[in-house]
């Protein structure tokens, strides 16, 4: 019996969903003495992503499948393969590549952070603390509450419970983004952090009005980067019923925000057909 139990255990395949992050605000308040600038962002997870599939080897090895897996960096830098290394588990991996890559929605990150949960439920091992060498966003993924206030450099995370779903649409014309040569660019490094309070209790509306006077002050610098953005705002603004846009992260992946999940999906339909090389997703964005 202990024998079909181990081996059990070692045919076992633990999945973790690696979520898309948008940056719905994100906002360059100073850098440092190190270089690094310091943020503050309201984050939310939306439902498409990637996926980590994982089970118990003698030595760690990646597979990368899916549509966007062809652009995923091999070996040592990849985050798949980091996360698995931080957490001194070795095993099969698999990658479902959905997401752009260099998209500015934190996809390596949230690849990462899936490794870690997958991991961790695999081993009984804890996700380690500290996890900011991956990069900004990694603390955001790994921290696993939901949408969130990232501030610092990325390492100082707040829970922000019980905000409403927003109905989006994300577009990617599947040029990548380099962060580097983003921060590069920017002009003004000291801009006016997000208020205080976050705007908890209100409805979907109340939040993307709140979220108007808010900014993503990486949006002209990516754009200098890769004028296309432009085209992706002009597009996104025009479809019925939008009544927000604006980049995630260091770009190039714009969301609209729309009032209802039909909207949504219709606005999604119609970029899809205009511009058929771009990625073009209706998604819930859920705290």
């Amino acid at each position: 019996m202990g024998d079909t139990m181990h081996h059990a255990a070692l045919n076992r395949v633990v999945e973790a969903f690696a979520p898309a992050k948008i940056n719905l605000t994100l906002h360059v308040t100073g850098r440092r003495e190190d270089g690094y600038h310091t943020l503050d962002s309201l984050v939310m997870f939306a439902d498409v992503g990637d996926h980590v599939r994982a089970s118990a080897a003698s030595k760690t090895t990646l597979h990368v499948v899916g549509p966007t897996g062809h652009s995923v960096p091999k070996g040592e830098d990849n985050l798949v393969l980091r996360a698995a290394a931080m957490m001194g588990v070795s095993a099969s991996l698999t990658l479902e590549k959905n997401l752009p890559v260099a998209a500015g929605i934190g996809g390596g990150s949230s690849d990462a952070a899936a490794t870690f949960r997958a991991l961790s439920e695999l081993s009984g091992r804890p996700i380690p603390d500290d996890v900011l060498a991956l990069g900004a966003d990694a603390p955001v993924c790994a921290a696993g509450v939901g949408a969130a206030r990232m501030t610092g450099i990325g390492d100082l995370i707040t829970p922000v419970p019980g905000l409403p779903t927003l109905h989006a649409v994300l577009v990617n014309p599947k040029i990548p983004v380099l962060t580097n040569e983003v921060f590069s660019r920017i002009k003004n490094w000291n801009n006016p952090a997000m208020p205080d309070t976050m705007p908890v209790g209100v409805d979907a509306a109340g939040l993307i009005s709140w979220l108007a006077d808010m900014r993503n002050d990486l949006q002209e610098a990516a754009i200098e980067c890769e004028p296309i953005i432009r085209q992706v705002f002009a597009s996104l603004e025009v479809t019925p019923g939008c009544l927000l846009t604006r980049m995630s992260g260091s770009g190039g992946t714009c969301f609209g925000l729309y009032g209802d999940e039909e909207t949504a999906a219709s606005a999604a339909g119609r970029l899809s057909q205009a511009f058929p090389s771009w990625w073009v997703t209706a998604t819930q964005l859920n705290s």
